[in-house]
């Protein structure tokens, strides 16, 4: 009789985490498909999250500091951003790093790099480019996944690791924002950037 208790114990014990494991997997394998309004939501979240509209974005000046300027939400660095005479000796390694006052360039060893514009524009903006485009800028550091480097302060190597559903969801936030015609300046190597003496 005890071993009849004992048996029966094991079977339904057995039995249950079967059905608890098939349950747990297939749950795991019916993965929901995400709609395109989610997709949109979650790449809003992960951009607010990221803090990329903190160089992204040009900013307005209040008393009480600056404030992103929502009208031109994510178009990068104004076109008429300019930079030059800086003193090489304050942005050396191991030094600084500066800002312009907008806060969507800077200026150190590497030169001067401008905040890209992330706005679905198709002339100035990503508005021509496509996911596995800019999935691959994020995963090589490379502008359009094979251009130029994406030179610092930008932290694509830690964009990058994002996955493709969280990169792709990023792409769809970023193609559905108002387009914002603004050429960004070009990337300056230090020669351009720094006063030579």
């Amino acid at each position: 009789m005890f071993r009849l208790k004992i048996l029966f114990s094991v079977t339904i014990a057995t039995t249950f985490l079967m059905v608890t494991f098939t349950a747990c997997n297939n749950s795991a394998n019916e993965k929901a498909e995400m709609t395109q309004a989610d997709k949109v939501a979650r790449g809003e979240f992960l951009v607010t999250f990221g803090g990329c509209g903190d160089c992204h974005t040009p900013k307005v000046f209040t008393p009480q500091g600056p404030f992103p300027d929502t009208s031109r939400l994510l178009s990068g660095s104004p076109s008429t951003t300019q930079i030059n005479g800086v003193d090489n000796k304050l942005v050396q390694p191991g030094k600084w790093i500066l800002f312009t006052q907008n806060i969507t360039a800077a200026v150190g060893p590497w030169g001067a790099s401008f905040a890209a514009n992330l706005t679905p524009d198709v002339e100035t903006g990503i508005g021509s480019w496509n996911e596995q485009m800019f999935i691959n800028a994020l995963r090589t550091g490379k502008h359009l996944g094979a251009g130029r480097p994406i030179m610092p302060p930008m932290p694509w190597e830690l964009t990058g690791q994002h996955s493709d559903d969280d990169l792709k969801a990023i792409f769809a936030y970023l193609k559905s924002l108002k387009p914002v015609k603004n050429k960004v300046p070009d990337y300056m190597p230090p020669d351009r950037v720094f006063a030579h003496k």
